[in-house]
């Protein structure tokens, strides 16, 4: 007689796979699966995002001899109507690449404006000597923008208020006197909430945050970096991107 199969019971292998403890790993497995590719989606979102130019049609990009070499015709093509280049730092830091930036970023018909990266500790008649021996006085530049944050300093502690306040305005009254008109400050958010300089010193100011628009200067800004991390076929390195406030 032939032996009938055992339809009581599932075979080892059906068992196997009925077990809850591999359907839970299973299903986490494609949860991982679904979070890795999600991330990864993310994450090229965030390297190329920009500003929709509905919002903002005027944008560009602020760069320094970090981002090292430089396709100023891709850049262009990129979207960047103008570029703001690192000029000085402190009393004795010169960018390297500013000059050949200047001429490359004006061949593509983009404007071109220098930022000085602003020692909280350092003097301002020095600073400013700094700036100005190396950006020329040209009308056709942009507003010179300064750069204050509070890491960048060479002393160990943040100033007194008072003092910072005094060296600030000697350097801009400097500068400005230089350029023929007035700066922009480029102010993030640590050194407003020390020093609420947005509210104390009338100049346009120029904010940072990442993706969404900032709102810690307390009063309307004129620019904004609005991603630090844009990868472009222009540049190497990732750049600064910034719009202007229509």
């Amino acid at each position: 007689m032939a032996k009938q199969p055992n339809r009581g019971r599932p075979t080892s292998a059906r068992a196997k796979r009925a077990r809850p403890g591999n359907l839970k790993r299973r299903l986490l497995a494609t949860l991982v699966l679904v979070l890795l590719v999600a991330g990864g989606v993310g994450w090229w979102k965030a390297l190329s995002w920009q500003p929709d130019r509905k919002d903002f049609p005027v944008q560009g990009v602020w760069l320094s001899d970090n981002n090292g070499a430089v396709d100023w015709r891709l850049l262009r093509a990129a979207g960047a109507d103008f570029a703001y280049l690192t000029a000085s730092e402190g009393t004795n830091v010169r960018d390297t690449a500013f000059a050949n930036g200047v001429a490359g970023a004006r061949s593509r018909g983009m404007q071109v404006g220098a930022v000085h990266v602003y020692d909280l500790c350092a003097p301002a008649d020095a600073q400013a000597a700094n700036f100005v021996t190396l950006v020329p006085r040209d009308k056709d530049m942009l507003p010179p923008a300064i750069r204050i944050d509070i890491s960048s300093r060479t002393c160990p502690e943040v100033p007194g208020e008072a003092q910072m306040q005094s060296e600030l305005t000697t350097f801009l009254n400097q500068v400005e006197k230089h350029a023929e008109k007035a700066v922009i400050l480029m102010v993030s958010k640590s050194v407003e909430k020390e020093f609420h300089l947005a509210a104390r010193i009338d100049r346009n100011i120029w904010v940072e945050q990442d993706f969404l628009e900032p709102a810690y200067a307390g009063r309307p800004w004129v620019m904004w970096t609005a991603s630090s991390r844009l990868r472009l076929d222009a540049v190497n390195t990732p750049v600064r991107w910034v719009v202007v406030q229509p």
